[in-house]
């Protein structure tokens, strides 16, 4: 069992399985501008090829990601390498104690000239928003994002409004720093389709970064890194991707799963309907991409740990005896039988 989104996977196209299940030689196609996003993110970002592979994974699901990270490990860079790839626009928002509601999506001012009060985007109308270090900023500002990650759209003086297509979120957030910040509360977690661990890279990787700056590589201009997909093209994948077909078999095993994680007894809250719903998605566009026409309970499986680590709450004493969620997850996974 591989997690696309810790091991870097084949950036190879994926084999065909048979003559009878052979994809369809336009989703090969789609595929194929998928993987050179990856390739060309890939000489900006030393290291986090199974980041990539999750950010493309959410962007076909339609959901967004939360990118989890210490410090100096190109968790921005990440981002805007990715958003040049993909041709895309993109805005960063520094999200900062005293950030209000209006400044992320906007806000009536008013035009002395027409005497009226127009609206004013905010930076969220955008195709890719990154929201760096969003944990710093109130709950009340982090909950102007729910409407726009759940409905993409904004309401604003009763009129709502349209955001652009495709339409991710891309959040950052530091694990070990906690001095002046807010947990983001369950409803904001669960509109996140993933977390992303992205972790410190291995020896080799790091020394191919030293290596890069070295030879003069600025991080500020992406020099390098060209468009490789349009907007209309990866609308294409992402229905291709919602299309790929599931059996009852696997939808009951997703079901299985979903509930052991409220039986545990190291789980207070387990996960929702829609989080199974979430795993559901992220499965489809994992076997899509990985060029497979049916979604296996491997593909289940391998998309488990990152769509449902952000969505359980542990007991207080099992928390305090050092379980990790993702050791719960693993444990679920371990003891669920999968169907033939």
């Amino acid at each position: 069992m591989t997690d696309p989104t810790q091991t870097p996977p084949d950036s190879r196209p994926p084999r065909e399985h048979s003559e009878s299940t052979r994809s369809d030689p336009t989703d090969a196609a789609l595929r194929d501008d998928l993987h050179a996003v990856r390739t060309q993110v890939g000489r900006a970002v030393i290291g986090q090829d199974g980041a990539v592979t999750g950010l493309l994974i959410a962007l076909l699901s339609g959901g967004h990601v939360l990118l989890e990270g210490v410090p100096g490990v190109a968790k921005t860079l990440l981002v805007r390498a990715f958003s040049k790839a993909l041709g895309l626009d993109t805005k960063r928002i520094q999200f900062t104690p005293d950030l209000m509601p209006g400044d992320v999506s906007g806000s009536l001012v008013y035009d002395a000239r027409t005497a009226e009060f127009e609206f004013r985007e905010g930076p969220i109308f955008t195709n890719i928003v990154l929201a760096d270090e969003i944990n710093r900023t109130p709950p009340k500002t982090q909950a102007a994002l729910l409407e726009a990650m759940e409905e993409h759209q904004v309401t604003a003086d009763g009129v709502t409004r349209e955001l652009p297509d495709p339409f991710l979120v891309a959040a950052t957030q530091n694990p070990i720093e906690h001095e002046g910040t807010y947990p983001l509360p369950e409803a904001q977690l669960d509109r996140f389709l993933l977390k992303l661990v992205v972790s410190v890279p291995e020896r080799d990787a790091e020394l191919r970064v030293l290596r890069q700056h070295a030879d003069g590589f600025d991080p500020h201009t992406l020099a390098g890194i060209e468009p490789v997909v349009d907007a209309e093209r990866l609308r294409a994948a992402r229905r291709a991707a919602a299309s790929t077909a599931v059996t009852d078999d696997v939808l009951a095993y997703l079901v299985d799963l979903a509930r052991a994680t409220r039986q545990s007894p190291s789980v207070q809250l387990g996960v929702s309907p829609r989080a199974a719903t979430a795993l559901l998605a992220a499965a489809k566009a994992w076997a899509w991409l990985s060029g497979y026409p049916a979604v296996t309970p491997d593909h289940i499986q391998t998309m488990l740990v990152p769509t449902w680590r952000h969505r359980i709450r542990l007991r207080p004493d099992a928390a305090l005896e050092g379980v990790s969620v993702d050791a719960v997850l693993t444990a679920v996974l371990q003891q669920t039988r999968v169907p033939i």
